[in-house]
């Protein structure tokens, strides 16, 4: 099962966050290779959308954020758009949008960087809005401060983090078809909340960064994690191999029902009114093209399909018919 635990170093002003997604990614990938008409992922694909849904899990975990917290990945190659959601109990989402074929060992400037054009984007959308609330929104580049590009989604990450929150960030991701996987680091806030969602910046922190020296060493043994450990160990062993001469603070992890799960919005409701909004008309004609109509969830795969009775019934209430079939 998926879980997330949290802990603290002792008298040090770091915090940490390991997140193993196992079921909650293994199902987003079964959806997704279940659709017809998109298919399975290719693995340079999977480990990237696998990656920024780890990162964006341990973002949303960290701040607390009542709302959904919105990542994503978009460019000039063939992944056109990549994006995750995560609530703030932890249900989350995923798809990528891939037009052409991807090599199997693809970097992250192959698939949505190839002239340095892409971008990366996170959203915090409110759970409630207050009236005139937008979402907050923060872009950066998938480049470095002097134009390189960045080929690891963790550097890219941490860029954000450094610019959104003026605090030391160290971000370790990996993800296969089996696990999507990260170990977040963090220098914890000289005074008050971090700033990712628009908050006023503290100098004290600005002047911080860097310089910690228990940071860099925490910070340090961190980075030393390889992405077979981060795959294959449980997270009681990484941490204790990671960390053996430091004295951490753990706290409950969210195991079980609270874990990091999969869910998606969708259903056939939404489906029926969207097609209703369409217009009886337009519907007509799509069925008269190509038979049915055919609509299916970028998040979660799921195909709802209508023939003619299954139209004529959401239009007409009392007519006589079946309903629309969803896969």
């Amino acid at each position: 099962m998926s879980e997330l635990h949290k802990f603290i170093f002792d008298g040090l002003p770091v915090r940490g966050i390991v997140v193993r997604l196992t079921s909650a990614w293994t199902e987003i990938l079964r959806r997704r290779a279940a659709n017809t008409t998109a298919g399975a992922y290719a693995p340079a694909v999977q480990q990237m959308l696998g990656e920024l849904l780890a990162a964006a899990t341990l973002m949303q975990s960290n701040i607390k954020f009542d709302g959904a917290l919105v990542m994503q990945i978009f460019g000039d190659g063939p992944v056109k758009l990549a994006v995750v959601e995560v609530q703030s109990d932890l249900s989350l989402r995923a798809t990528a949008t891939v037009v052409g074929a991807i090599d199997a060992w693809a970097s992250l400037s192959d698939m949505v960087n190839r002239d340095n054009l892409g971008r990366c984007a996170i959203t915090l959308d409110p759970g409630r809005r207050f009236p005139g609330q937008q979402p907050y929104q923060g872009v950066v580049p998938l480049c470095g401060d002097r134009g390189e590009k960045l080929e690891r989604l963790s550097e890219v990450v941490q860029h954000y983090m450094l610019q959104s929150e003026q605090l030391d960030t160290t971000l370790v991701l990996a993800a296969d078809d089996q696990v999507a996987a990260g170990l977040l680091i963090q220098r914890l806030p000289m005074q008050g909340a971090g700033n990712l969602a628009g908050g006023r910046r503290s100098m004290a922190d600005e002047d911080q960064i860097g310089l910690n020296e228990h940071y860099n060493r925490i910070a340090t043994l961190a980075a030393s994690l390889k992405r077979d450990e981060l795959l294959g160990l449980d997270v009681d062993t990484l941490l204790r191999r990671l960390f053996w001469q430091e004295r951490l603070t753990r706290f409950e992890a969210l195991t079980g029902d609270a874990a990091p799960r999969f869910a998606c919005s969708c259903s056939a409701q939404r489906v029926d009114a969207m097609l209703v909004g369409l217009g009886q008309e337009e519907a007509q004609s799509i069925i008269a093209e190509r038979g049915e109509i055919e609509v299916a969830c970028e998040f979660c795969g799921a195909q709802y399909r209508y023939d003619a009775i299954d139209a004529a019934q959401l239009f007409n209430p009392l007519a006589a018919g079946g309903t629309s079939s969803a896969q």
